[in-house]
């Protein structure tokens, strides 16, 4: 098992714990943790998810995606279902040099160090986005679980304090598996933006990314379903 990180998730073990207690004491109460209405209203991008998977993941999403935020600043989760196998969704997500795998608005990227947390990687964007470049940091990377973390610690941008995670999850709908892939962030608010404008902006790109890694990852699970069946005939 790989894990290294290099800051510590606001929530640990000692709070989930905390929190499945105050589940099985309410079963019928209106806690923000058993209520699902409540806990929705916690993190913004909770509505995209229905009841059911919002039961399988809530502990997870308490763990890794309830950021710590400061004074002016939002924070918000984005979803993505993807109809591939959680390994193969993984392999594309991991390539922290090569982020432009799905993440279109990269025109290019160079890597310093050796992959693990503490590499850092130079973002070239492409023109007509508000920004130039961006100097990013890798914080998280745990293989076995298939989280990945970093943060936007300098370049030609309005994006501060930046911090990203994103978490794969093996769910099933019908008896069919498919990955759910949750990224959350939380940014300072630029001076003369709005918590609703910045978060608006964040969320298409994250959003647009996502889209192109289902769409990437999708693919690639065909083609490899159409050579097994080939290689069976």
């Amino acid at each position: 098992m790989i894990v290294h990180q290099l800051w510590r998730f606001p929530r640990d073990a000692t709070d989930l714990a905390a929190l499945r207690a105050n589940d099985t004491n309410d079963r019928g109460g209106g806690s923000s943790s058993s209520n699902p209405n409540s806990f929705r209203n916690f993190i913004h991008g909770l509505e995209k998810l229905s009841n059911e998977e919002l039961g399988r993941l809530r502990y997870l999403i308490w763990r890794y995606h309830a950021h710590a935020i400061g004074p002016n600043q939002c924070h918000s989760m984005v979803v993505q279902r993807i109809c591939a196998p959680v390994d193969l969704v993984w392999s594309v997500v991991r390539q922290f040099d090569n982020p432009q795998a799905y993440k279109h608005f990269i025109k290019r990227c160079s890597m310093r160090g050796d992959g693990r947390v503490g590499s850092t990687r130079e973002v070239e964007l492409v023109s007509g986005l508000p920004a130039a470049s961006s100097t990013e940091r890798l914080e998280i990377l745990d293989e076995e679980r298939h989280i990945l973390g970093f943060q936007i610690v300098g370049g030609e941008h309005r994006l501060r304090n930046y911090h990203s995670v994103t978490t794969l999850h093996v769910l099933e709908l019908d008896g069919n598996p498919y990955t759910m892939v949750i990224e959350s962030y939380v940014v300072d608010v630029p001076d003369g933006n709005t918590m609703e404008d910045t978060r608006a902006f964040v969320d298409t790109i994250v959003g647009y990314n996502l889209t192109s890694l289902a769409r990437i990852a999708e693919l690639q699970a065909s083609c490899k379903q159409e050579e097994l069946q080939g290689s069976l005939m």
